[in-house]
């Protein structure tokens, strides 16, 4: 059995960061903190996308760990490698490859051209995509970054000077003026937004 590789979390008690890492152990930190003061309000970001993580803090920190591994085997279940082909009816594609079945949707003129590629439609539409994410990859990254960025900022500082001038900054790809614009923010949120921010600014 393949385990799923979590991704990694950075958890704010208001504007300060207590816990970065994999969600387990932000959990961990997150429920003593609440332990500790069930006033203070806490905020859980995954680093990749800046999506906000809830996790509920009820209960002891075994409870608590056990809801987070239930979470997890849900939205990234493990790959079981060695499994029979025969334990379940097969769909399209080859899932045991990472090959996925999906209805695409085109017109005459584009299944007329897929069908007189070598290896077929499926290997034809894999290459086109393959060059295009070679093509864009370092546009991608950016857009990425910017939308990651920007999602962080408005959750939390939405209402801090500067923040229309960082945002403008941030999509016009102005590190320098981004970093003025976010220099009287809290250092924690400043510091974790420049980090979100850098590929947004990569040369």
């Amino acid at each position: 059995m393949v385990e799923p590789v979590q991704a990694t979390c950075t958890a704010f008690a208001g504007s300060r960061r207590i816990a970065s890492g994999n969600l387990t152990s932000v959990a961990v930190k997150v429920k003593n903190a609440v332990d500790r003061d069930e006033r203070a309000a806490f905020l859980i970001f995954e680093d990749a996308t800046s999506e906000l993580v809830e996790i509920d803090t009820r209960g002891t920190v075994e409870q608590v760990l056990r809801l987070v591994a239930v979470r997890q085997r849900k939205e990234l279940p493990a790959v079981d490698a060695d499994s029979s082909s025969s334990a379940a009816p097969r769909g399209p594609g080859r899932p045991k490859l990472g090959v996925v079945a999906r209805e695409v949707t085109l017109l005459p003129r584009h299944w007329e051209w897929l069908s007189t590629q070598p290896g077929g439609a499926s290997v034809a539409l894999r290459k086109l995509v393959e060059e295009a994410r070679r093509a864009n990859a370092g546009k991608d990254r950016v857009r990425l970054a910017q939308e990651s960025c920007y999602r962080f900022m408005v959750a939390m500082a939405g209402d801090r000077p500067g923040f229309e001038a960082a945002t403008r900054a941030l999509f016009a790809g102005d590190r320098v003026r981004f970093e003025e614009q976010t220099a009287r923010w809290p250092a924690d949120v400043r510091d974790h937004a420049k980090k979100l921010a850098a590929a947004a600014f990569a040369d």
